[in-house]
This record gives C-alpha cells, structure tokens and sequence, in this order.
C-alpha cells in the first residue's frame, strides 16, 4: 500500500512539473478584457442568457457542453463525450487559438495571443462562478 501511495505521489509530482505553469490573471483586468472581446457573444452573472456562445457562468472546472439549452457544435459535443473539463490549462489552450484548439467549432474569436490576456480573463471568469 505504501509502495503504490509513493509512486501515486511521484506520478502527480512529475505531471506536475512536466505541465506548464500558468500565470496568475488580475480579475479587474479580465473584465476589461471580457468586456471587450467577450461580451458581445458569452453572457456572464445574474440573468445571463445564451447568445451567440453559451453562458460562462462556471465554466472553469466545468464539464465542456454543461450548459442547458444551448446549441453546442458537433465537435465540442464529442469533447464532451470524451470527458473534456474545462480547466485553467484547457480554456488557456482554446483562447490561445480556438479554432485550432478544437477543429469544427463554432466560436469564430481569432484568439488571444498574449497570455495575459487569457490568464486574466480566466481569472474574471473564475469569479462570476
């Protein structure tokens, strides 16, 4: 038991050296950023409703495809079915670029080339959980 609980712990260890850090976002700064880029298709808060794209309230540490009512496409439908959780290092990968990240989407943002950007905006929507 202990042998297994050892290599468990060295196993985590090294997965979590091997991925790479993410920055910590500024929540102000990524509702300035939201509010720019974000706002015009995702809903955030009270009251939010489907647009354009799904609402984000929840998203990170979300099931990908969790939001009721909305019209998700084929191909993050079979994320889903895969299991894809929407972590810091998953939503930092899709707004990097996400049509490359995820083929067949319907999200037509170009993406945020400077990882400030996506760090904070992250970190704005880590907190309209």
């Amino acid at each position: 038991m202990i042998r297994k609980t050892f290599l468990t712990l060295a196993v985590l260890a090294i997965s979590a050296a091997a991925a790479p850090a993410l920055a910590e976002g500024d929540v102000a700064a990524g509702e300035k950023t939201y509010k720019k880029k974000c706002k015009t298709c995702h809903m955030v808060g009270d009251g939010a409703k489907n647009r354009v794209g799904p609402v984000l309230n929840g998203i990170v540490e979300a099931p990908a495809g969790m939001v009721d009512g909305f019209k998700y496409s084929k191909a993050l439908l079979a994320k889903k079915d895969e299991g894809l959780v929407w972590t810091e290092a998953e939503l930092d990968a899709f707004l990097t670029k996400p049509k490359t990240y995820l083929k067949g989407t319907k999200m037509s943002f170009a993406g945020f080339k400077d990882a400030a950007d996506r760090a904070n905006v992250i970190a704005y929507l880590k907190s309209v959980e």
